[in-house]
C-alpha cells in the first residue's frame, strides 16, 4: 500500500478533529495513513508516497519552522496542499488580490498602526460602527477582536499592548455572523463537496467549535454556491479548499477568508464527505510526476 501521512499538531488539546473519518476510505483505496505531528524531528519523509497538511493548527506559534518543515517535506516527496499556495496563503493580504481580481470580500484595511485615536476614523472609511481587528497571519480566532466605535481608551490600551509587535487587519463587523451564522463551503480537487453554516456562542462572535459555535450541515443556496466558485476560479485548483463567507448588508455574499493550509474539513456532517475526500486524494496524486506544484497562486481566471 502507499504511505499518506497526515501532518497534525502534538497536542489536540480541545481542537475537534474528524480527519479519521477518511481513513478508511482512503485505505480501500489503496493507502496506508498514519498520523504525524510536524513538529517532530528526524522524519523520514521520503518513506511517504505523500504527505498532507492536515490539523497543524498551532503553526502560527512558529511559522518559520513550520515552512522550513514543509520546505523539508516537498524536497523528499509530495505535498498537499502545494507550498507555494501555503506561502501565498500564509497572510490574510491575499484578500487584498481576490478583491482586485473582483471577487466580493468583507470590507477590510491595512492600516500601518493601530490606535485609539485612529478607530473612529477606521469606523468611517468602513461605514461601520463596528469592526473587528484580527491578525494577519493567525487562526481560530486567537487575537481577534471586535471594537466599538465608542470604545474606551482604557480597554483599547489593553488591546494594543496584545497587538503592538504584530500586523493587523481592520474588517467591518458583519451584523449577519450573529443573525445568521458564517458559511464554510468545501472543495476538493475543485468540486463542491459539502457546506456547514457556524453560529457563534451567545456572546462570542467567532465561529469556531472550540468557542461554542453551533454547527450545522447545509445545502448552500445558489448565490452562495456560485460566489464561492467564482472566488476560487481565482487560483489554480487545490486538492482541498474550505472557503468562508458571509452574507453582507447587499445581501450578497462576501468571501471572509480562504483556507487552503489546514482547514478542518467537517468530513463528519456529511456522510459522503469522507469518501469523496478520499477519492479526491487519491486523484490527485496519481497524477504523474510533481502534480501538486499545480495550485500555486495563478490566477485561472474568474467566471462570469
Amino acid at each position: 500500500m502507499k504511505q499518506l501521512a497526515f501532518l497534525t499538531l502534538n497536542d489536540p488539546g480541545d481542537f475537534v478533529m474528524d480527519d479519521q473519518h477518511a481513513m478508511a476510505p482512503l485505505a480501500a483505496l489503496g493507502w496506508n495513513t498514519s498520523v504525524v505531528a510536524w513538529r517532530q524531528t528526524r522524519v523520514p519523509w521520503r518513506d511517504y508516497s505523500a504527505v498532507l497538511i492536515r490539523s497543524t493548527w498551532d503553526y502560527w506559534d512558529d511559522v518559520g519552522g513550520f515552512l522550513a518543515v514543509l520546505d523539508s517535506i516537498d524536497n523528499a516527496t509530495r505535498l498537499a496542499n502545494p507550498l507555494p499556495l501555503v506561502r501565498w496563503n500564509l497572510a490574510k493580504t491575499y484578500l487584498r488580490e481576490l478583491e482586485n481580481k473582483g471577487i466580493r470580500i468583507v470590507p477590510t484595511l491595512w492600516p500601518e498602526r493601530l490606535d485609539a485615536a485612529s478607530l473612529a476614523n477606521l469606523c468611517d472609511q468602513l461605514a461601520s460602527d463596528e469592526v473587528v481587528i484580527k491578525p494577519v497571519v493567525g487562526a481560530n480566532g486567537v487575537d481577534a477582536f471586535r471594537l466599538a466605535r465608542d470604545l474606551g481608551r482604557e480597554p483599547w490600551a489593553q488591546i494594543t499592548a496584545r497587538v503592538r509587535q504584530r500586523r493587523f487587519m481592520v474588517q467591518a463587523f458583519m451584523p449577519a455572523i450573529l443573525n445568521e451564522g458564517e458559511y464554510s463551503l468545501m472543495f476538493f480537487n475543485g468540486e463542491f463537496s459539502h457546506a456547514i453554516l457556524k453560529v457563534p456562542a451567545r456572546g462570542e462572535f467567532r465561529s469556531q467549535e472550540e468557542r461554542g459555535a453551533a454547527i450545522h450541515p447545509v445545502i448552500p443556496e445558489t448565490a452562495l454556491l456560485h460566489a464561492a466558485r467564482r472566488a476560487l476560479a481565482t487560483i489554480a485548483t487545490p486538492l482541498y479548499a474550505r472557503i468562508d463567507m458571509v452574507r453582507d448588508p447587499n445581501n450578497d455574499f462576501a468571501v471572509m477568508e480562504f483556507e487552503l493550509i489546514e482547514p478542518s474539513l467537517y468530513l463528519r456532517t456529511d456522510p459522503d464527505a469522507p469518501l469523496r475526500f478520499a477519492r479526491a486524494v487519491d486523484e490527485w496524486f496519481r497524477q504523474p510526476g510533481t502534480a501538486g506544484h499545480r495550485a500555486g497562486p495563478t490566477p485561472a481566471g474568474v467566471l462570469p
